[in-house]
């Protein structure tokens, strides 16, 4: 069965950093792209970042793009999202995701394109 839990989510102070974690069962990600998604209270699901394993390149969101890291350990069980110099903005649930395929420029807009979810981790800055 396939399966993604995330974990790491907290509280956190404007300007500190979160290290979340999604560990990945029931598949090998060999082909697979791992995506980050967050959702703010009142907002639409937005996409992060995500990794591709077929070619290990890593692609962000223009609000995150030099503040978070996406990565993946050795093993290929776990998909890690650095976020450093967190804002007050960066508030929310974060939920891993993936799909099977090559990545597409259009695919952290389109949340319905994705294939399988986790629940979700709350990931709260305070000013």
């Amino acid at each position: 069965q396939v399966q993604v839990v995330e974990s790491g989510g907290g509280l956190a102070q404007s300007g500190s950093s979160l290290r979340l974690s999604c560990a990945v069962s029931g598949f090998t990600m060999d082909y697979h792209v791992i995506g980050w998604f967050r959702q703010a209270p009142g907002k639409e699901r937005e996409g992060v970042a995500c990794f591709s394993n077929a070619d290990g390149h890593k692609y962000y969101a223009d609000s995150v793009k030099g503040r978070f890291t996406v990565s993946r350990d050795d093993a290929k069980t776990t998909v890690y999202l650095e976020m450093d110099r967190l804002e007050p903005e960066d508030t929310g649930i974060y939920y891993c995701t993936g799909l099977i395929g090559p990545y597409y420029s259009s695919l952290l807009k389109t949340p319905r394109d994705w294939k399988f979810w986790g629940q979700g981790t709350q990931v709260t800055v305070a000013p």
